[in-house]
């Protein structure tokens, strides 16, 4: 199978089930770890090592939109598997099981390289993977770029906010933004928070630690 042919068989899936109403997104961002501080009363399930901590069998794999796409020179291992799924993938030799331990090291080459973290869905809306998203390659970012389809990805429930006095507006953090949030505009960084799915990526990046994660609910009623 060639990529093009493995992201229209998962477009043709995606549609089938949202047309009978089996889901309503396949998908959502989740904020990397050291993105969000303890005081800010963090959603457990808004956390990646959630997930990991959580699930019977955790098994890590290769991502398979990078595997085929090979658009980008990002690394490919940065797919967990979770229970029924991770089970089934490392008894037919995809995946491999890790501990605790080792995912962290996984999750931090994931934020070095700048990847989206994104829980995958199935139409029971049970939690199946957690991937490591680039937009040149998988499946989800490409079906919001190419095919506008943005209902198809869930925003996480924090938002980045930016402290405008601290911002050098070096302008790293709008390389690290996939979604087009943040722009530099005449010199001065420019952030549109409709725009922003939550990642964090932008925070793990900031060298003047200008940049925070907010809960959506408090920002809309500030």
């Amino acid at each position: 199978m060639d990529y093009q042919e493995y992201l229209d068989l998962i477009w043709n899936r995606y549609e089938d089930w949202h047309k009978k109403g089996r889901i309503t997104n396949t998908s959502k961002v989740i904020p990397i770890g050291e993105s969000l501080a303890a005081k800010q009363w963090v959603i457990p399930t808004q956390r990646v090592e959630h997930y990991i901590k959580n699930s019977r069998c955790v098994a890590l794999t290769h991502c398979r939109c990078r595997t085929l796409g090979k658009k980008c020179d990002s690394p490919t291992e940065t797919c967990f598997l979770f229970n029924d799924v991770g089970e089934k993938a490392i008894s037919d030799g995809r995946a491999r099981k890790v501990t605790l331990e080792e995912a962290r090291q996984y999750l931090a080459l994931a934020d070095k390289a700048g990847l989206v973290p994104m829980t995958l869905f199935d139409p029971e809306q049970h939690i199946l993977a957690l991937c490591h998203c680039c937009p040149c390659c998988c499946h989800d970012l490409q079906f919001m770029i190419n095919q506008k389809r943005d209902d198809l990805v869930a925003q996480a429930d924090y938002a980045a906010v930016q402290d405008s006095a601290q911002c050098s507006n070096c302008g790293i953090c709008v390389e690290r933004c996939h979604f087009g949030a943040r722009s530099m505009v005449d010199g001065s960084l420019a952030l549109d928070p409709e725009k922003c799915y939550g990642c964090g990526l932008c925070v793990t990046t900031c060298p003047e630690d200008a940049i925070s994660m907010q809960r959506r609910e408090q920002m809309q009623s500030a």
